[in-house]
């Protein structure tokens, strides 16, 4: 993974941490969950962004990136307005994925590194 795929994912995580932190408040008012399980997701999945935000170097940061995203589609199922979120922040990821790689082949077929 280059450099700029790395930082276009790791931002995209870090504002789909805020989004998922303050769709715990939600979850503890707005739907049935118990509050145990609306934290354990809510601050979970937060948590879950920022490390795999922190880790995007390493070859389990990107697969982990990933996996937020599904789980984020996932709380619809709890959340309504999450699976037009979940869009939102799925097509944010793979357009910073797949952008970030293209950027950074082209990068090296230009010589440049830095």
């Amino acid at each position: 993974m280059g450099r700029i795929q790395r930082a276009m994912c790791s931002g995209m995580l870090m504002l789909q941490a805020v989004v998922l932190l303050l769709t715990t408040p939600v979850l503890l008012v707005l739907t049935d969950v118990s509050t145990p399980l609306a934290l354990a997701l809510g601050l979970g999945l937060t948590l879950a962004c920022i490390v795999a935000g922190g880790t995007m170097g390493r070859p389990f940061g990107g697969a982990l990136g990933w996996a937020v995203q599904v789980a984020t589609f996932l709380m619809g199922f709890l959340i309504t307005a999450m699976v037009a979120l979940g869009v939102v922040f799925l097509s944010l990821y793979a357009g910073s994925w797949f952008l970030g790689a293209k950027i950074d082949r082209e990068r090296i077929a230009r010589g440049q590194t830095a």
